[in-house]
């Protein structure tokens, strides 16, 4: 089992994700559930790739922190 970190970002009209472990995977939606629900098809399929091609699955080392500031 892996445990990716997924970016999501709102764009004019929609989302788009990615995660930074895995360069190239990317996904798209109208709503942020969507999009979410993209990010984990597009992952199961990449991971997929790369197995079927032999390629070792790359490691999840990235992590997500909020820093707060006063204004």
């Amino acid at each position: 089992m892996y445990r990716f970190l997924v970016v999501l970002e709102k764009a004019k009209r929609n989302y788009s994700a990615y995660s930074p472990d895995l360069p190239g995977c990317v996904a798209t939606g109208k709503t942020r559930k969507e999009t979410e629900r993209h990010m984990a098809e597009a992952i199961s399929l990449h991971v997929q790739g790369l197995r079927e091609d032999g390629l070792a699955v790359p490691k999840p080392q990235s992590s997500a922190e909020y820093v707060t500031i006063e204004s």
